[in-house]
């Protein structure tokens, strides 16, 4: 099978795992704790964001924090399986994209408080 140039995967891993049943795998726990852990930062950058009182806000900002590493570490630890690939863009891609986002600059009402 040919391979991908955009795909951004770690070299030296190794096999996926194979489907054997309904059971879940190491692959499928990880990914369930990537999964959880984004959703938790999400929901703690809210609740830190909207914490009314100085030491709830002190005390949320710190759990994000942990669950932002613990959302990392999943990463990690997944990518080094070779079980988390990423798909690069190509640079003609990435400047049209940035030249479309840049035009909408004169959309906003306060063109000079931008730049």
């Amino acid at each position: 099978m040919p391979q991908n140039p955009n795909v951004i995967r770690n070299p030296n891993a190794g096999e996926l795992p194979k489907a054997k049943g309904p059971q879940m795998n190491d692959r499928d726990i990880l990914n369930d704790v990537l999964a959880t852990e984004k959703y938790l930062t999400d929901n703690f950058n809210i609740f830190a964001r909207e914490a009314s009182y100085p030491a709830l806000h002190n005390d949320v900002e710190g759990i994000l924090c942990d669950t932002h590493k613990a959302a990392r570490d999943s990463f990690h630890a997944m990518f080094q399986r070779g079980w988390y690939v990423l798909e690069g863009v190509d640079k003609q891609k990435i400047q049209h994209d940035q030249q479309q986002f840049s035009n909408y600059l004169t959309q906003f009402p306060y063109q000079g408080a931008l730049q």
